[in-house]
């Protein structure tokens, strides 16, 4: 036994009278003095701790356009980790650390940094109160990173140095902390937007039943779209986020909606829909359908639930408008455009009023090599608009691919990398007419990609919003780290269409990766250049 164990436990035992120590009742030593444990200050007096410095500007800009880029990590040799703004700022105020030089690791999703003799992106800066310090980072990505458009402490750090912000709540708006998936759509001369699941800044737990807010149109007393989004949130009296669908009698925890359509009723008033699932815990459907806003409650209060028992049949994903032999039709990407409907209220609330584009035999279903593809007596493949005919995945399209039932060029979804040739398995995204391109446009991300599960989006193009769809290039790429529902915001075009802006939810929920602060499980702006030289693959674009 070690000797201070043994020592300890020979006093205890004196204490308790267990071991004698040469007599029967030993007299106690007078007690010592116990000092006074609050020393006086005017004799003994304390040093004064250091007033916190004022804050070293460290800012990290694109090297090609001079913007600041958001969502870059520094990481100092002991692991301390900071992370751009919006603006690209850092406010770097770290006690112990100031007037010194500072080793900073710089690394960012789809950006590279020089490295130095130990092959480490890294900078060494000297910080001080009251400095500034520009760093240049290339972007690998074709698409640029913009800035946050949700979530809490967008411009954190440029408020902290006294930087200007373009948007009126640059810390915190509607108590928001995070946001999922968002669509958005012109509705009454104002951008209407919803999202998914919303996490308030009190509590872990939030909105599940569809968040909501308005901005106003660039050039309509909106901000152009590099520069911000004003949103004004639709609130419950505390200030957060209201619950955009109310509870019905039966209704499970969650509802999603998306599908955003506008359409005009009889006294030619416009009127807003959208698709929606209720679900119990993800996964399980409860029911679907369609449902419309009520603009004097400002909540969807009206339901039109649909047959679910097949579920291609139902509209989900993302909805354009466009039309097709004189007629004007909303049709849905989940993921691929192979469901429309007349724009018409009472089509868009009849589910036998949708048609399905597909090879199927009309009426028929998907039956793996069983099934029965339609062909017209030139033996030819008839893909078309039918009634009550089950629609292919990507995966099913490859199966009868494989199994000699459609030809190579016969099918429409077999995505491939431009460069590599390898196949891309689509997961979602948005579907878009182009002016510029003078083609449909997709921006989408990988399931199973190189570098992350759900991380990697993708441009490909089409005559038709049907397909087929060509060769693919990847735009953008996350390590370990997905952004998933990318979605392409048309109003926001510019340049004829040259520009164009989406968005994604940035999260770790499918990658496993420590969640990146402020702005996991947020919705990231990004920019796209179509005139870009690596994006010119196929026909060149007219003029």
């Amino acid at each position: 036994m070690h000797r201070t164990c043994v020592t300890w436990i020979l006093a205890a035992l004196l204490c308790i009278g267990l071991v004698g120590c040469g007599s029967a009742s030993p007299t106690p030593p007078a007690p010592t003095p116990t000092p006074d444990p609050t020393p006086d200050p005017a004799a003994s007096p304390s040093p004064a701790m250091p007033a916190v410095p004022q804050a070293f500007a460290i800012r990290v800009v694109d090297a090609d356009t001079g913007r600041g880029v958001p969502l870059v990590e520094l990481k100092t040799s002991n692991n301390i980790l900071y992370y751009t703004d919006s603006n690209g700022y850092i406010a770097f105020q770290e006690p112990g650390l100031m007037d010194q030089d500072v080793f900073f690791q710089v690394t960012s999703h789809g950006y590279s940094y020089p490295k130095d003799m130990f092959n480490l992106p890294s900078v060494t800066i000297r910080v001080y109160p009251g400095g500034e310090k520009v760093l240049r980072i290339h972007r690998d990505n074709i698409a640029e990173r913009l800035y946050r458009l949700t979530g809490q402490g967008i411009y954190r750090d440029s408020v902290l140095l006294g930087k200007p912000v373009p948007i009126r709540d640059p810390l915190l708006n509607a108590r928001v902390a995070g946001q999922d998936s968002t669509h958005a759509i012109v509705y009454r001369d104002k951008l209407f937007w919803i999202w998914g699941d919303t996490t308030p800044v009190f509590h872990l737990l939030g909105n599940f039943r569809v968040t909501a807010a308005t901005s106003a149109l660039p050039g309509q007393g909106g901000l152009p779209p590099e520069t911000g989004v004003d949103y004004t949130y639709f609130t419950r009296p505390d200030g957060f986020a209201k619950q955009m669908v109310p509870v019905l009698p039966g209704d499970p925890n969650l509802v999603w909606i998306g599908s955003l359509m506008t359409a005009e009723d009889d006294s030619g008033a416009e009127r807003l829909f959208c698709s929606y699932t209720t679900l119990h815990g993800l996964g399980k459907d409860v029911e679907a359908g369609v449902m419309a806003y009520n603009d004097e409650a400002m909540e969807f209060d009206e339901r039109y639930p649909f047959d679910m028992s097949e579920d291609w049949k139902l509209p989900r994903g993302s909805a354009t408008r466009y039309e097709d032999g004189g007629t004007a039709y909303w049709i849905f990407s989940h993921p691929w455009s192979v469901v429309r409907v007349e724009d018409d209220i009472d089509a868009i609330t009849d589910q036998g009023r949708y048609e399905y584009f597909t090879c199927l035999e009309p009426g028929a279903r998907y039956e793996g090599r069983n099934s029965r593809v339609e062909r017209n007596g030139e033996g030819q493949v008839v893909w078309g608009w039918k009634k009550d005919t089950q629609v292919l995945a990507q995966d099913q399209e490859l199966i009868l691919v494989r199994n000699g039932l459609l030809s190579e060029e016969e099918a429409r979804f077999q995505l491939r990398d431009a460069d590599s040739g390898k196949p891309v398995k689509y997961h979602a995204g948005s579907i878009r007419w182009n002016d510029y391109r003078g083609k449909w446009i997709l921006i989408g991300n990988q399931a199973g990609g190189d570098s992350s599960f759900l991380g990697e989006v993708w441009f490909a193009e089409a005559d038709d919003p049907t397909g087929p769809w060509g060769p693919a290039k990847k735009i953008l790429t996350h390590t370990k780290y997905s952004l998933y529902n990318p979605i392409h915001h048309p109003f926001f075009d510019q340049e004829g269409g040259r520009i164009i802006y989406f968005e994604g939810t940035y999260s770790t929920m499918f990658e496993g990766s420590p969640a990146t602060p402020w702005y996991d499980y947020n919705q990231v702006l990004y920019r796209l250049d179509l005139g870009d030289d690596r994006l010119m693959f196929g026909d060149p674009p007219p003029g």
